[in-house]
């Protein structure tokens, strides 16, 4: 599905002409520019490598470098493919803009790296419920017996412990595009993304707009009129 990369700027909410408020994140999306086209006769598959947000050649490996020079597209910070049906509609160095790939009432998907939390303990990481707070009870938020008998006679792999909690590609999907403003670059989806404020964000047309429930989602939210007012984020 053919996409775009973008960062996320914050939280806020909008107003529609019937008086809806609805929360939405906004999402600022730069230029993005085809820096490779690949085919399934020279790659073996159909897509586009995009990038975005231009870098200083000083901040950018020798091999990037020389991948960017060749393909004639200036230094960038962030790559990513995209899958698409007919790449020979590309060329490299074309410039794909917010209002090419998405319009109010789409349904996007969102991938982005989720807020890194550290090592948590069980009952923050899987929601375990805890041993009694009562008085003279030994343990409270331990984790309890992690074994079992004879037969395994160990503990198994994937066993919910405590760990590492966080900092995971999250992808969230069918989130409707409330707003598209062009001239600033800046795209409101309704609800929340993943990842810290300034993460990096791929967004693309959702995988699942054709199912029934998400059709009746998105004509629900286009009957409604359009944005008329709301808060910075």
């Amino acid at each position: 599905m053919l996409g775009l990369i973008g960062r996320k700027l914050g939280m806020t909410r909008v107003f529609l002409e019937d008086g809806t408020a609805v929360p939405v994140t906004v999402v600022e999306v730069p230029t993005n520019y085809v820096v490779q086209v690949k085919t399934k006769d020279t790659d073996g598959y159909d897509a586009l490598q995009l990038g975005a947000f231009e870098a200083k050649p000083k901040n950018v490996t020798k091999p990037l470098l020389k991948h960017f020079e060749k393909h004639g597209v200036k230094p960038l910070k962030v790559l990513k493919e995209f899958r698409v049906d007919n790449p020979s509609d590309f060329k490299e160095g074309q410039e794909l803009s917010l209002a090419d790939v998405f319009q109010p009432g789409d349904l996007v998907d969102v991938v982005g790296k989720s807020k890194g939390r550290g090592f948590t303990g069980t009952m923050k990481r899987w929601d375990f419920g805890g041993f009694p707070k009562s008085h003279g009870h030994r343990y409270h938020r331990a984790v309890g017996a992690i074994g079992n008998r004879t037969d395994p006679g160990r503990v198994w792999k994937g066993k919910k412990m405590a760990g590492h909690y966080g900092n995971e590609t999250v992808r969230i999907q069918a989130l409707v595009v409330v707003d598209v403003i062009p001239e600033k670059g800046l795209l409101l989806l309704k609800g929340s993304v993943p990842g810290a404020v300034k993460g990096t964000l791929f967004l693309e047309k959702s995988r699942i707009s054709y199912r029934r429930k998400l059709k009746l989602k998105q004509e629900k939210f286009s009957s409604k009129a359009s944005v008329v007012k709301g808060e910075s984020p």
